[in-house]
C-alpha cells in the first residue's frame, strides 16, 4: 500500500547547551561576590566540544544498580540511548529519543473523542506509557518529557515487574538524569530551525573544592525551548525548565546528591486531520457514497481553536545518600517527591462521516465538519518515595556474588476534576457551557468563540501506596558460567473515589445532575521474579538463557478502579500477568568499542477480559496476548572516527484467546508494526567535519476497533531519512546542521481507535545549532 501524509517529524532539538542556557549561567556568575567570579572564572578548564572526540555510543552499564552485571553478560535486551547520540540528532524530547529503538513509539492518537498527549508509547505490542521511569522512580504524568537534564535513556525489554513492581507486560523506560562531578565545564547551545524552532540550553558544572576538598560540585541544567510544529497549522511547544543539582563527598566514602527540576510547559495541543480521502477511507452510508471518492485534507489543516491549551508544571525534588561500608558494599537511600500538574483543554471533531455537513454534494468547499464539545483534563499527580538498597560483592566458596537487595516504599496520588466537555443534555450543547461552531472541512477556521469551560465538581482522585522487597544476584561459577536472578514482592493497596453527574436538569446557571460518589478499594500481592543462565565462550561474549514475569493489577496503569465487568480496572479481577522467556547472545568487539547483539522473545499475556460470546453480559479472564520475535542491536566505535547505532526488530504480536481487538478482524494486536529498523552513524573527516545520517522504517500498523466503519484499518508502513553535518570551528565552538526527513516522505504517525484522525509525520525541516564549550 502506499503511505500516506506527508512526512512532519519534530525537528529533533540539540540537547548540547544553548544559548539561553549560557544566559542563565552567565546570570548565576554575576550574581557571585567578585572574587567568587575571579575564583570560577580562573579555574575553568577547557573541554573541547563533544564532536571532536571518539563515537560514545556504547555503554558497558546499566545506572541501574539492580542490573548486577555488565550489559555484556545481563540476560536481557536492554537498550541504552547516550547523550551523544541525542545531541547529535537534536531529539530533545522522550519520544524523539526512542526513535533509536526500533518498535518503541507514539502509533496511537486516541480513544474517539480523546486524544493522547505526551509520551504515550507502545513497545511489543502493548501500552508502556505508564511504565516510565527517571533514576529508577516512576514518573507520572501523561506530558511530554524534555532531554536537557538526561544522561542517557535505557529501554528495558521483557520481564520488568522485579525491577520495578507493577508496570507494562514488555517492559519500561529509565531515564538517567545529570549528576555533578568534580570536572569543570561549561557547555551551551543555540539552535534555530524551521517551524520557527528556537531553543537555548546549558550544562554547567562547577567544582566547589579543590582536590583534596570535601569534593563538593554544583551542576546546573536548563533549557528555554519556543517552537511550532512542522506541517501543521496553530499546534506550538512552549516550555523551559531548569535543574540544579548539588553533590558532597564525590572522592569520599559517603556521598550525598541534592537534584531540583522545575518544568513549565505552555503548549498548543492537536487533534489530528480527518482520514477523509486517505487510503481505506470508504462512506459507510449508500447515500453518501461521494465522500469515498472525497478529497483528502491539506494534512496541515488544524480543525481545533485558539483556546485550546495544555499547561503543564512539573517539580521534583531527589536526595541521595550512598555511603561504603567497604569497598565491596555500598548503602544506599534515595527520596524523591515530585508533583506534576496538567491542565488541558483540547477540541477534536466528531467521529463519524455523518457529522460532514454537505449541502451540497458537488461543492466540497462548503462541507462542514462538526466540533466535538472539548476534552478537558485537570489532573494532579504526586508521588513520594523512599528507597533503601545495599549493594554488595563477595564469594561463597568458589562462588562469585554480586548481589543488590533492597526496600521500596511509596505513594502515589492522582486527583482529576471534573468539566463539562461532552453532551450533558443528549442535544449536543452542554449546558452552561455553549458549543464550538462546525469547521469547514477543507479549510478550518480555528478563530471561533461559543464554548465556555465549566467545573462540574464530578471529580476524583486515585492513591496507591506500595511497600516492595527485592533482591538480585549474579552469581559467578567459574569463567564460563553465569546465573542472573531476581525476586520482588510488593503489596499494594489502591483507593478510588470519583463523582459523576446524572439526572440532566435544564438550568444553565447550575451543575447539571446529581452528584454520585463512587469509592471503590483493592489491594494484594504481587510476586514477580526473574533468572537467566549466562554461557561466556569468550571473555567478551556470552550465549544466554533467561525466563521473568510482570504483572500489572487492577488501577495499576491510572489509579481509576471500576465495577464494570468489561474492565480490566475491575476490583473483583486479578491482575494482568506477563510471563517472558528470552535466548540471546552478547558480544563486545573491536576492543570492546563496539557492541552486537541479537535475541529471540516470547511474552504471553493472560487475565485478558473476554466477553462471553453467548451472554453478552457475562466476562471472563481467560483471555491471553502474545508478542514474540527477534531484536537485533549495534552501537559503538567501528574506528576512532565512526561510529554506528542500529536496531532492527520483529513483532509477531497475536491474540491467543478472546475477540480479535484489530479493526480489520484479524488476531493481530494494534499498534504494533510487525518489522522495524532504526540506524544512525557519523564519521568523522580530518578537517573538523563530522557527517552523520540515520534511516528509520515502521511496519504497517493496524488500529483498534469501537464499531467504527469506513475508516482505514491500518497505517502505512514508511521510511524517514535524517542527515547532520557539524564543523569544528575551533575547539570551543562548532556548528551543527540537521535536516530532517530528506526525502519528505509522506507518511501516517499514528492513527486513533476509530481511524476518524490521525496525525500526519513531519514534513522536511531544517535546523542549525551553535554549540561552545569551555
Amino acid at each position: 500500500m502506499a503511505s500516506y501524509i506527508k512526512a512532519r517529524k519534530h525537528a529533533a532539538r540539540s540537547t548540547t547547551p544553548p544559548f539561553a542556557s549560557a544566559a542563565a549561567a552567565t546570570l548565576i556568575v554575576m550574581a557571585m561576590p567578585v572574587g567568587a567570579q575571579t575564583a570560577a572564572t580562573s579555574t575553568l578548564k577547557e573541554v573541547r566540544v563533544q564532536d571532536s572526540v571518539a563515537p560514545d555510543y556504547k555503554a558497558d552499564t546499566s545506572a541501574n544498580t539492580k542490573f548486577t552485571a555488565p550489559l555484556v553478560d545481563t540476560p536481557q535486551t536492554i537498550s541504552v540511548i547516550k547523550e551523544q547520540v541525542l545531541r547529535e540528532q537534536g531529539a530533545t524530547t522522550l519520544t524523539e529519543a526512542l526513535r533509536n529503538t526500533p518498535g518503541a513509539s507514539t502509533f496511537f492518537l486516541g480513544e474517539n473523542g480523546n486524544t493522547n498527549t505526551g509520551d504515550t508509547i507502545y513497545m511489543r505490542g502493548f501500552d508502556s506509557s505508564s511504565s516510565i521511569f527517571v533514576d529508577g522512580i516512576r514518573d507520572l504524568g501523561s506530558v511530554s518529557r524534555d532531554t536537557f537534564n538526561i544522561e542517557q535513556v535505557e529501554v528495558v525489554k521483557g520481564p520488568a515487574g522485579t525491577d520495578v513492581g507493577r508496570t507494562s507486560p514488555t517492559g519500561y523506560i529509565n531515564m538517567i538524569t545529570k549528576k555533578p562531578s568534580l570536572e569543570d565545564s561549561f557547555n551551551g547551545s543555540l539552535g534555530f530551525g524551521s517551524a520557527n524552532f528556537k531553543r537555548g540550553s546549558v550544562d554547567w558544572n562547577k567544582s566547589l573544592s579543590g582536590e583534596n576538598g570535601i569534593g563538593a560540585a554544583f551542576r546546573l541544567n536548563a533549557v528555554v525551548d519556543d517552537s511550532d510544529v512542522a506541517g501543521r497549522d496553530v499546534v506550538k511547544n512552549k516550555r523551559s525548565a531548569i535543574a540544579p543539582s548539588l553533590a558532597f563527598g564525590l572522592n569520599s566514602p559517603t556521598r550525598v546528591y541534592l537534584d531540583y527540576v522545575h518544568v513549565d510547559q505552555d503548549n498548543i495541543p492537536d487533534g489530528g486531520v480527518p482520514t477523509i480521502g486517505l487510503p481505506g477511507f470508504a462512506s459507510p452510508d449508500a447515500r453518501r457514497g461521494f465522500l469515498s471518492t472525497a478529497a483528502r485534507v491539506d494534512s496541515s489543516n488544524y480543525y481545533g481553536t485558539t483556546s485550546d491549551f495544555d499547561k503543564v508544571k512539573s517539580d521534583m525534588f531527589t536526595a541521595r545518600f550512598e555511603h561504603d561500608l567497604t569497598p565491596n558494599v555500598t548503602l544506599r537511600n534515595t527520596t524523591r517527591y515530585a508533583k506534576t500538574s496538567q491542565d488541558y483543554m483540547l477540541t477534536a471533531f466528531m467521529g463519524t462521516s455523518a457529522n460532514i455537513v454537505t449541502p451540497s454534494a458537488a461543492n466540497p468547499a462548503g462541507w462542514t465538519l462538526a466540533r466535538s464539545n472539548p476534552t478537558n483534563k485537570d489532573q494532579v499527580n504526586k508521588i513520594f518515595t523512599n528507597q533503601t538498597n545495599v549493594s554488595a560483592k563477595f564469594n561463597t566458596g568458589s562462588v562469585g556474588h554480586s548481589l543488590n537487595a533492597g526496600v521500596e516504599l511509596m505513594r502515589e496520588e492522582q486527583d482529576s476534576y471534573g468539566y463539562y466537555g461532552i453532551n450533558a443534555l443528549g442535544n449536543g450543547v452542554a449546558v452552561g457551557s455553549g458549543s464550538w461552531p462546525a469547521a469547514n472541512l477543507y479549510n478550518p477556521n480555528p478563530n471561533v468563540t461559543g464554548y465556555n469551560r465549566i467545573r462540574n465538581g464530578a471529580d476524583s482522585k486515585g492513591t496507591t501506596d506500595t511497600v516492595g522487597m527485592y533482591v538480585f544476584d549474579t552469581l559467578k561459577f567459574n569463567e564460563q558460567w553465569q546465573l542472573t536472578g531476581g525476586l520482588r514482592v510488593d503489596h499494594y493497596s489502591t483507593d478510588y473515589l470519583a463523582g459523576t453527574r446524572s439526572t440532566a436538569t435544564s438550568n444553565p446557571t447550575l451543575p447539571v445532575g446529581t452528584l454520585v460518589s463512587t469509592s471503590l478499594s483493592t489491594s494484594d500481592n504481587l510476586v514477580t521474579g526473574k533468572l537467566g543462565l549466562v554461557y561466556k565462550p569468550a571473555e567478551n561474549g556470552s550465549i544466554y538463557a533467561a525466563y521473568g514475569t510482570a504483572a500489572q493489577p487492577p488501577g495499576g496503569a491510572n489509579f481509576a478502579l471500576s465495577t464494570s465487568a468489561n474492565s480490566a480496572a475491575n476490583v473483583n479481577y486479578e491482575p494482568q500477568k506477563a510471563k517472558t522467556a528470552e535466548v540471546g547472545t552478547k558480544w563486545d568487539l573491536l576492543d570492546k568499542k563496539l557492541a552486537l547483539t541479537a535475541a529471540l522473545y516470547r511474552t504471553e499475556v493472560e487475565n485478558e477480559v473476554v466477553q462471553d460470546p453467548t451472554n453478552t453480559a457475562v466476562y471472563y479472564q481467560t483471555g491471553k496476548k502474545r508478542v514474540q520475535g527477534v531484536e537485533l542491536g549495534l552501537a559503538g566505535a567501528i574506528t576512532p572516527n565512526w561510529g554506528a547505532s542500529a536496531g532492527f526488530t520483529t513483532m509477531n504480536a497475536t491474540v491467543l484467546s478472546g475477540p480479535p481487538v484489530s479493526a480489520d478482524g484479524s488476531a493481530a494486536l494494534v499498534y504494533t508494526p510487525r518489522r522495524a529498523f532504526t540506524s544512525w552513524t557519523t564519521y568523522r573527516l580530518p578537517f573538523g567535519l563530522t557527517v552523520g545520517a540515520g534511516a528509520r522504517y515502521t511496519g504497517a500498523i493496524k488500529r483498534g476497533t469501537d464499531g467504527a466503519v469506513g475508516t482505514p484499518a491500518q497505517i502505512d508502513s514508511y521510511w524517514v531519512v535524517d542527515a547532520m553535518a557539524t564543523y569544528r570551528v575551533n575547539e570551543n565552538f562548532d556548528l551543527q546542521f540537521n535536516v530532517y526527513n530528506v526525502l519528505d516522505k509522506d507518511y501516517v504517525a499514528a492513527i486513533n481507535k476509530s481511524g476518524y484522525r490521525y496525525t500526519p509525520g513531519a514534513p522536511r525541516t531544517f535546523r542549525l545549532t551553535a554549540n561552545f564549550a569551555f
